[in-house]
């Protein structure tokens, strides 16, 4: 046990070639493998994914490309790559490979969230909780972290404005591993430092992003057999409202079509399809006044993937009573309930607030990644109290889906948005 401890906490020496070169044709991109000197001492990444898997992180540092007339992100607008010394203000235990992949996912979801300060908290490289706000970027991050207060713990957590120093107090009461921002405010790198195992990372470029949106990046994904699938990475092509698809669909000469989202709907489905960019499929998102309620990751069907977005929800909002009223985890309120009458009654006052509540749902949107190929999934959560949806369309029983909506009382907004968000 001891062993696999240390493990943790080696930084695993890469044999790694100190350039790499990648050739498309007739077109070249030259890549660097990045270091950095810290205490004294030169070191790439800790690990990849595994204490016993050594990785190197490589910047794009020559070389443009283009593909089929669509020209791709290029060298000198890097991000998490081009980290330099002076932009990791403290590197606590040192990064690894997952720490910065879960910075880098949080900066693909916040490209399309420019218009507002914004922040995500992701683990294991899906977001935990996202919000944003005009009231300002403390509001947005108090909101991204009581979305999924359980998952948050040891998340890493990334903003698109500069994190002032109440920011910084916030998130000195919990537990994360890194915090990238675009600047940090005065006195903010001071708070976050009496966290010595905090990562703290300054990428300039998160206050830009909006230069990233409809650029491309060349996707990469190696096989077992050592192969490669190439791809264009995802662009979001729902920017605004009008970019959303009326949903109607037709049947034996009969026409349906969903009533059109209102304004406050609207701006919360552009929010969600943003976040949903970000998320590993099959998967779908509850989100209401610019904060996710709950997100569903990596299921395989969809109904089962509307269950258990539900099912979070449910238990985020009585973990978060539980917080606010006994300063415990919902977990810690059930295992002392069991020795407590008082923490008994007080667990079963959450749970029947929960339910009557319906976890907090009533109200919200959902956006899912595909489209639904029966209307199971959009009945079970008009059933939670769901008003608006946003989805791809294209099922061959887009007609039923839409009637599921309009049958509903009050009636559901849907539109399609022409596009699926599949993440793998």
């Amino acid at each position: 046990m001891k062993n696999i401890k240390e493990m943790y906490k080696t930084v695993v020496k890469d044999p790694f070639p100190s350039e790499m070169t990648i050739t498309l044709g007739d077109q070249v991109l030259k890549f660097a493998r990045k270091s950095w000197v810290i205490e004294g001492e030169e070191k790439g990444l800790r690990y990849g994914e595994n204490p016993d898997q050594p990785a190197a992180l490589y910047e794009l540092v020559e070389g443009d490309l283009e593909l089929g007339g669509v020209k791709f992100r290029s060298s000198g607008s890097g991000l998490v790559s081009s980290l330099k010394e002076e932009n990791i203000i403290q590197s606590g235990k040192h990064p690894g490979k997952i720490n910065l992949t879960d910075v880098d996912n949080g900066i693909n979801i916040l490209q399309y969230l420019t218009a507002k300060p914004a922040a995500v908290i992701l683990k294991h490289n899906n977001p935990c909780g996202a919000a944003w706000s005009e009231q300002g970027l403390e509001e947005a991050l108090t909101k991204a972290y009581f979305a999924d207060r359980i998952a948050a713990f040891g998340g890493a957590v990334v903003v698109n404005r500069p994190l002032s120093r109440e920011c910084a107090e916030f998130m000195t009461k919990y537990y994360f591993e890194v915090v990238a921002a675009p600047a940090y405010g005065s006195g903010a790198v001071d708070v976050l430092k009496t966290k010595k195992n905090l990562r703290i990372l300054e990428i300039p470029g998160l206050a830009e992003l909006e230069k990233l949106v409809n650029t491309p990046f060349l996707d990469l994904k190696s096989l077992v057999d050592g192969g490669i699938i190439a791809q264009f990475s995802f662009r979001n092509k729902i920017l605004s409202e009008d970019d959303f698809l009326p949903a109607s669909a037709e049947k034996d000469g009969q026409v349906v079509m969903a009533r059109r989202p209102d304004p406050r709907e609207m701006d919360d489905l552009i929010f969600a399809w943003a976040v949903e960019a970000g998320v590993t499929s099959n998967s779908v998102i509850f989100a209401r006044h610019g904060q996710t309620v709950a997100i569903g990751t990596g299921e395989q069907d969809r109904v089962g993937c509307v269950e258990l977005t539900i099912h979070k929800a449910y238990t985020k909002y009585a973990d978060n009573l539980a917080f606010s009223e006994h300063g415990l985890s919902l977990y810690e309120l059930k295992l002392k309930a069991k020795n407590d009458p008082e923490a008994a009654r007080a667990l079963e006052d959450i749970q029947e607030k929960t339910k009557a509540n319906k976890g907090g749902l009533p109200g919200s949107v959902m956006v899912s990644d595909g489209f639904f190929p029966f209307r199971d999934g959009v009945d079970v959560a008009i059933e939670e109290g769901i008003t608006a949806i946003a989805q791809p369309g294209g099922s061959i029983r887009d007609f039923e889906v839409i009637q599921a909506v309009n049958q509903a009382e009050p009636q559901v907004a849907m539109v399609f948005t022409g596009q699926r968000s599949f993440k793998h």
